[in-house]
């Protein structure tokens, strides 16, 4: 391993923490916390409606806490909770239809800001990167 090794889980982070703090700032005059648009997010780019308990796993949150943000989306009528036919406490969330619009522009800053970022960076090196970042997510899960 290279001396600099203990150095590159701190540039992840540093970068992953930064990126999203820009985005956030950018995203500030829509009226929506991080926590808010991130869960949007998630629930638009999901191809079906995840329960409650998914959508917390992918966001990366505890149950009760993902609760208090439906709550606040529920309040903005961005999303509803939907009963689930097979387990009646599962409770699968949605995006409401006007909320359409809202993700559309969410995405559009995302891309905009997304493209800033990558703007210096090859096709081939962006791929590396990505291969790499793979493989130490698979390194991970292995254990």
């Amino acid at each position: 391993m290279a001396t600099t090794d203990h150095q590159f889980g701190a540039e992840i982070a540093l970068l992953a923490r930064t990126w999203r703090a820009e985005l956030d700032r950018r995203l500030n005059h829509l009226g929506l916390s991080q926590a808010r648009w991130l869960v949007l997010l998630h629930l638009a780019r999901h191809p079906q409606a995840p329960t409650q308990s998914e959508l917390a796993a992918l966001v990366g949150v505890e149950c009760a806490t993902l609760a208090r943000l439906l709550d606040g989306l529920e309040a903005q009528q961005l999303v509803r909770r939907v009963t689930v036919a097979e387990d009646r406490r599962a409770k699968r969330i949605e995006l409401l239809p006007p909320t359409a619009a809202l993700i559309e522009r969410i995405e559009a800053i995302a891309t905009e800001l997304r493209g800033e970022i990558l703007a210096d960076i090859d096709d081939e090196e962006l791929r590396v990167c990505q291969r790499v970042h793979a493989r130490m997510l698979a390194n991970l899960e292995r254990r």
